[in-house]
């Protein structure tokens, strides 16, 4: 009985896990499928120290045993060449293979990065147009701004699936960090800063997004929705927020003033819609001058540089915006 009861609680983590459909490990973007390969692959390089050094503790412990009399006995060894060659040429050799690994990867998961491909099958080629999603990380809500459709959501957020999509991503107030661990890794929203996320969506399907990083009161709460959706689909759902149709509703503009009512911090918030969105918002809230009267972080710092050059000294500053902190763009008509 008790041997029983001993082999069931050692086979119920893995019971347990066998029933487990974890999306990190099974995603449904290719970006998020490359990364999951990257942890088996360095996982099983590391599985082929660690499975030998713990079957040679259980091995050794056994065979050396002290009521086994028949085991070599000799206190006086202490060296040989190839037990050192085997203990240093293969964890270096491992370590060498995870390098190489990790260099490549590095380069080509980089979210910085256009995406080459839409999966292992099919390139992407070069006339392709991404899906432009501005990211807003409010305390605690999230702000998705489509600058060419011209609307915007509040903790909602649709894409064609096998369509490329560039999201920008920024903060209002603190750090976050933006998730769909069924799209993609992790990339961090900072106030004043902008990082990008370049992936695609292979399946559709309604997936979760959330903040991997702590945030505040309402951090738990900061979740929504990411669906994949046909092209047709995406098209559909597009004219829907347009019209003011749906859940969320809203055929309120998205302009500064009603910004910084939404920009309040609230939790738990629902789906919100707008079905018009001013055209300069996300360059304001990037370098944070949405408020009436505040001057806008690329500008102060083209003017500061300008100013250093004038009086003969060397600029501490760029001379002009990166591309990353202003982007000109007309409003949206």
């Amino acid at each position: 009985m008790t041997y029983l009861l001993t082999r069931v609680m050692l086979l119920s983590p893995i019971l347990l896990l066998s029933a487990c459909n974890s999306v990190v490990m099974n995603p449904s973007g290719d970006i998020a499928v490359q990364q999951a390969r990257l942890i088996v692959v360095s996982t099983a390089l590391m599985l082929l120290i660690i499975v030998p050094v713990i079957v040679l503790i259980i091995l050794f412990a056994w065979r050396y045993r002290k009521s086994n009399t028949a085991a070599t006995y000799s206190p006086d060894w202490d060296h040989s060449t190839s037990l050192e060659l085997v203990i240093w040429g293969a964890p270096l050799l491992i370590i060498i293979a995870l390098g190489v690994i990790t260099w490549i990867s590095t380069h080509v998961l980089d979210p910085y990065r256009p995406l080459q491909r839409l999966d292992a099958a099919r390139p992407i080629s070069m006339d392709t147009k991404p899906l432009i999603v501005e990211v807003v990380a409010l305390d605690w809500k999230w702000l998705f701004i489509y600058p060419e459709q011209g609307i915007a959501t509040v903790n909602e957020l649709v894409a064609p699936i096998d369509v490329p999509v560039r999201f920008k991503i920024t903060a209002s107030t603190v750090m976050n960090s933006f998730f769909i661990p069924a799209l993609a890794g992790q990339i961090y929203a900072m106030p004043g800063m902008q990082t990008t996320l370049n992936a695609v969506i292979n399946k559709p399907g309604s997936y979760d997004g959330f903040s991997a990083n702590f945030s505040g009161a309402g951090f738990s709460d900061m979740r929504f929705k990411f669906h994949g959706k046909d092209q047709a689909g995406f098209d559909a759902w597009v004219a829907s927020v347009k019209a003011g149709a749906g859940a969320g509703a809203s055929t309120s503009m998205l302009d500064r003033s009603a910004y910084l009512e939404l920009e309040k911090p609230s939790q738990r918030e629902g789906v919100r819609r707008y079905s018009v969105v001013a055209g300069d918002l996300y360059d304001a809230i990037l370098n944070r001058c949405v408020a009436p009267g505040a001057a806008c972080m690329n500008h102060t710092m083209a003017a500061d540089a300008h100013a250093n050059h004038r009086m003969g000294e060397k600029p501490t500053l760029m001379a002009s915006p990166p591309a990353h902190i202003s982007t000109s763009r007309q409003p949206t008509q």
